[in-house]
């Protein structure tokens, strides 16, 4: 019996990979495992090869695995593609329509099943998922009842007949495989689960979920992967507690309109990926500079220009900080995890409206369209700060403009919402004087920039980031997103002093909270998805010890797996003992 194993399904585009994955893992979710998954598909809507990497265990996992145990084939690039990735001993379940076959070279068994044939005989070959999951159910010794219930709740609105359909394919599946069972050489039966209960849901939809709880009640945005499942989500969603969603014509119209609604009042924001934020640069910087709250989500993938628009990447990271023209106060935020994308979402539209700044929220593809198990949230822990703002009248105020950019000493001005008596002012995006009137006058430039700027001069979050190991350390880990939880797995499997450091603020960055962790590691390790170790350069502008600083990138479009990492620590380790 198996602890974890991990089992992946491939096919082309369109052709029910996406669902296969989806009822399987959802599933095995509700039964209590712990699952971790990645979804591999091309930028076009039908056609291509795409599959579905679902990592189970008896224990939290925060990673893909190393090698697969189990593969699901529809068809014959599958196997060709896919098969390397087997463990020694693993096993192919494959569509016998396409007369499978694997490289000899390969100690894996394959086994054909007619997935399709048996479909088409229960009268439709869509369900050839269901038999393929009644297949591996078999394989791995799950009771079927859990994927029937499955099944009742995703089919019942289309009928009773489909259900039964449905479940007559996942039995046809269950028992085919069982009539092989006498042939398996390999031992692919789970260990049985806690049942405790757990959610299994996106990043996407944890940092949706999170806008809804932090009082969003606007939202406008263009489409773009893979960004869209958080303005998919709003539309369901924002609705039913007042709210409006807006699908803009473009990024620029997105960001001013929520520009416009937090300008009002109303808690907004913009999601969009790499190319979108370039178009949003300029005005990130008129609320920046006109110090209106504004909250951008960038799921960040592939690049430049549309690049890999469906593949992991973490190369925006420059960009959020430094790209706005002119020097403005900013925000910019990783969460740990996807359980964490809730709280640092309640948490980014918090800062937003305190420190009257943009907050730039962080994703990348793996964490946003990647499904993890999670705990439930704790709905206790969701706060509302909304600062300086003022929605009172204000008294002695009823013949003078309201100073809203007043010289204040933590640089924070008190925000009156448009309409509150006593609080009218102007707004523009040229230098202004305290009332909000143009001034380009040398003296109040220096004030006002000094004001700004003022604001997050000693900003550091109450969690920067999270810490696994000593201040102390041989090797110290730096990370950010989806390589959390690898970079994490790897060094567990080391019997060496190793420290990770998972960072949640990366900008203004937390160099003083990450000091003492700095100073006390031998060596200091940065992994990122990236080209040109930004992250890395990002630390060598803050930290003194760059002899001691390495680098670790991948930019190929695949997640880090932990073996990957854990074979360079190795390398690191190996070379400081010759050394």
């Amino acid at each position: 019996m198996n602890e974890q194993l991990s089992w992946k399904v491939g096919g082309q585009q369109g052709e029910g990979i996406e669902s296969t994955g989806e009822i399987f893992s959802t599933t095995l979710n509700r039964m209590g495992y712990h699952l971790y998954s990645y979804r591999h598909f091309s930028s076009r809507i039908k056609g291509g090869h795409t599959n579905n990497n679902v990592r189970i265990s008896t224990k939290e996992v925060r990673a893909v695995s190393d090698n697969i145990n189990i593969l699901v084939a529809f068809d014959q690039q599958t196997i060709d593609l896919n098969s390397h990735e087997l463990v020694e001993g693993g096993i192919i379940l494959a569509d016998s329509k396409f007369n499978p076959e694997k490289d000899e070279d390969l100690d894996v068994q394959l086994i054909s099943i007619p997935f399709t044939a048996t479909a088409k005989e229960l009268g439709s070959q869509l369900m050839k998922n269901m038999v393929a999951i009644g297949a591996s159910a078999r394989l791995m010794n799950l009771e079927l009842q859990p994927f029937k219930d499955m099944i009742y709740t995703m089919f019942i609105r289309k009928g009773q007949e489909i259900v039964d359909s449905n479940h007559e394919a996942l039995i046809q599946g269950y028992q085919l495989m069982d009539d092989e069972m006498d042939t398996l050489r390999g031992d692919f039966e789970m260990l049985p689960s806690d049942s405790d209960p757990r959610l299994f849901l996106i990043g996407n939809d944890a940092i949706s979920f999170g806008a809804l709880n932090a009082g969003v009640r606007f939202m406008a945005a263009y489409p773009i992967t893979p960004a869209s499942e958080i303005m998919e989500y709003m539309i369901s969603h924002l609705p039913k507690v007042g709210g409006t969603v807006i699908q803009t014509e473009d990024e620029i119209a997105a960001v001013t309109m929520a520009i416009g609604s937090n300008y009002a009042g109303a808690r907004s924001f913009t999601s969009s990926a790499g190319p979108g934020l370039s178009l949003m640069m300029e005005s990130i910087g008129l609320s920046g500079m006109t110090e209106t709250p504004l909250v951008i989500v960038d799921t960040m993938r592939g690049g430049p220009s549309t690049g890999l628009p469906t593949k992991q990447e973490q190369s925006d990271l420059m960009q959020m900080i430094y790209g706005t023209h002119g020097d403005i106060p900013k925000i910019v935020l990783a969460p740990s995890d996807v359980e964490d994308a809730f709280y640092t979402t309640i948490e980014a539209f918090n800062l937003a409206e305190y420190y009257q700044v943009p907050v730039i929220l962080l994703s990348d593809l793996q964490m946003s369209l990647g499904k993890q198990s999670s705990a439930p949230f704790d709905m206790s822990r969701v706060e509302i700060n909304r600062g300086k703002t003022i929605t009172e009248d204000i008294e002695g105020q009823e013949d003078d403009y309201f100073e809203r950019y007043s010289d204040e000493e933590d640089g924070i001005s008190p925000r009156p919402i448009p309409g509150t008596k006593g609080g009218i002012h102007h707004v523009t995006g040229v230098e202004h004087s305290t009332v909000g009137t143009p001034n380009e006058g040398p003296e109040n430039r220096q004030l006002q920039m000094d004001k700004r700027m003022r604001k997050l001069k000693d900003f550091t979050m109450d969690e920067p980031f999270k810490a696994r190991g000593g201040v102390e350390s041989e090797l110290l880990i730096l990370s950010f997103l989806s390589v959390n939880g690898v970079a994490n797995e790897a060094a567990e499997r080391i019997d060496a002093d190793i420290t990770t450091i998972n960072l949640k603020q990366i900008h203004p960055f937390p160099i003083d909270a990450l000091r003492p962790y700095l100073d006390g590691a031998k060596e200091i390790l940065v992994i990122e998805q990236n080209y040109s170790a930004q992250l890395q350069s990002v630390l060598k502008m803050n930290y003194h010890g760059h002899d001691r600083i390495r680098s670790h990138v991948k930019y190929d479009g695949t997640p880090f797996k932990p073996n990957e990492i854990e074979a360079h620590i190795n390398s690191i380790l190996k070379i400081k003992e010759v050394m």
